[in-house]
């Protein structure tokens, strides 16, 4: 059999599609693998280049295969499409990515370790803890409200609905103080579990140096760093801050044709997480300065003058990206500009 060069390997939960292809693009093998065939047929091969789509599974076969020898390469799944010959099917996906990974130009995903993927699980169980606390909130503030009882929205204000909830009066009928008894505990169980889940990302914060430099920056806290330190890929992948600003999905879109340059709105193709978070500790910055009053001459201050604040966070969370991407690649602690040009 002529020497593989590279496989495309198209992953499924049971059945597995293979493609190897040699060094000048030629078909070597078209194999369909079962889960237990994999390593197994994987392992008699000479090492080269394995390549997959960057789905839920595929760094746990990454770090596994790897260790066969190959190199594992992941590609993101929207630039694998282009590469789509007519009829979508496992074959054709799996040359499809065989062929994308051999172009020079092809940008790749950093194969995640065990330790990457617990911590990732560790903030997005938070994260679906959060969103479930605040449908029961809003639950809870919904069926009240039908009864006459209005409280301002937010976690902080649950116990005003509770001293009703819990009074001696006959502000509510029996059967509906009891199930609001029933969302309020399931609320105060859900605020004790993100308690603690924010008590280990701040830990892992304290006892990460990188994570530490993180929060020196206005606007990034505990939670936020730990999130850029997990989600994140090497900063070396980077040329530049614009580069990582751009992964999170914090730089306009283009529109640009015939040499006219147009920039839309912020293109949010890249890591919700992380954009997220930024947004919502440049907008905390935001409404500070806005209610104190930021330093005369600041860039925050002449932005305020001539822009709308929203806009005005969006574009500081771009700096704040920027920030990070140079303290993480210089291993340095935020300085204030104002106190470096001093």
């Amino acid at each position: 059999m002529k020497e593989v060069s590279i496989i495309g390997l198209d992953l499924a939960k049971n059945v597995f599609q293979a493609h190897g292809a040699g060094a000048d693009g030629s078909v070597v093998f078209r194999r369909k693998l079962s889960r237990a065939q994999l390593l197994k047929f994987l392992s008699k091969l000479s090492p080269c280049v394995v390549a997959m789509e960057a789905c839920a599974s595929a760094h746990h076969w990454g770090r596994m295969i790897a260790n066969l020898g190959h190199d594992v390469k992941l590609i993101p799944p929207a630039y694998v499409k282009p590469f789509v010959k007519r009829q979508k099917n496992d074959m054709a996906d799996a040359e499809a990515i065989a062929e994308a990974a051999s172009r020079p130009t092809m940008r790749f995903v950093a194969v995640k370790s065990e330790a990457q993927q617990a911590a990732e699980m560790t903030y997005r169980t938070r994260d679906l803890l959060v969103r479930q606390r605040t449908q029961t909130i809003n639950a809870l503030r919904a069926h009240l409200a039908e009864q006459g009882i209005v409280a301002p929205v937010g976690p902080a204000h649950i116990g005003r609905l509770a001293a009703v909830v819990e009074g001696d009066g006959e502000t509510l009928p029996a059967a509906v103080r009891e199930l609001a008894h029933l969302l309020l505990n399931q609320i105060a169980d859900l605020s004790g579990k993100i308690a603690g889940l924010d008590a280990e990302l701040r830990r892992r914060a304290g006892s990460d140096d990188t994570a530490r430099r993180l929060t020196t920056i206005p606007g990034v806290g505990p939670i936020t760093a730990a999130a850029i330190t997990t989600f994140a890929p090497p900063m070396e992948t980077f040329s530049k801050g614009r580069d990582f600003a751009a992964w999170v999905g914090l730089t306009p879109r283009q529109h640009s044709s015939g040499g006219k340059e147009r920039l839309g709105r912020t293109s949010k193709m890249g890591q919700r997480d992380i954009r997220r978070l930024l947004i919502v500790g440049a907008v905390a910055v935001v409404r500070w300065a806005a209610r104190k009053g930021a330093r005369e001459g600041s860039w925050l201050a002449r932005m305020l003058e001539r822009k709308p604040k929203m806009l005005v966070a969006i574009a500081l969370a771009n700096r704040m990206a920027r920030t990070a991407w140079a303290l993480m690649r210089k291993g340095e602690d935020y300085r204030d500009p104002a106190m470096a040009t001093a």
